[in-house]
């Protein structure tokens, strides 16, 4: 067995000696050499791309107040105030009979308003949001159309709302347009 592989390099060897023999005229061969260059342009210009804001419209959904407070007329007045802002505000309501005064205003939502619960309470100054109970702490154990309540509590009843944040700028993120890579083989 090693004589045959022996035998086999040897065949290899001669016909490697032979061909270069008869291709070059006895002279070793030569490989000319190939030239790649690689080029890298960077982009100058930028396309801008457009994000939605991550905010909800205020017109996407619509509110129920009611006065846990016990204040005479501060869901009106809330209400009032909502509404000057762009909200969609239902007439005012009383909490139940069986919901107790409450010190801290509450926004309530229903199943899938969750973003809507948090805009609200946001533009509230930042109180608790929680699952809708039940039952509807309302006077009438309904909400209309709404898909909010907001529970209000002695902690805003009566009083101005903190001041509406300016409407936040689309933001816009520049993308660049992406190197391009050039090769370029000389021959």
């Amino acid at each position: 067995m090693v004589l045959s592989v022996l035998v086999a390099v040897l065949a290899v060897a001669l016909g490697y000696f032979i061909l270069n023999d008869v291709t070059s005229g006895g002279a070793a061969p030569t490989i000319a050499p190939i030239v790649v260059e690689a080029t890298t342009t960077i982009p100058t210009e930028t396309i801008p791309v457009e994000t939605t804001p991550t905010t909800l419209p205020y017109t996407a959904f619509k509110i129920q107040i009611a006065n846990a407070s016990k204040v005479a007329g501060s869901a009106g007045q809330l209400t009032t105030e909502l509404q000057s802002r762009g909200f969609i505000v239902q007439p005012a309501l009383n909490s139940s009979e069986i919901t107790p005064k409450l010190n801290s205003t509450v926004v309530y939502f229903l199943p899938g308003s969750e973003e809507a619960a948090a805009v609200v309470a946001s533009a509230l100054g930042g109180v608790a949001t929680a699952a809708m109970p039940t039952p509807i702490p309302t006077e009438t154990g309904g909400l209309g159309e709404a898909t909010i309540l907001i529970l209000l509590g002695t902690d805003l009843a009566g009083k101005p709302l903190p001041a509406a944040a300016p409407a936040a700028p689309v933001a816009t993120t520049v993308a660049p347009v992406g190197a391009v890579t050039t090769t370029t083989v000389a021959g």
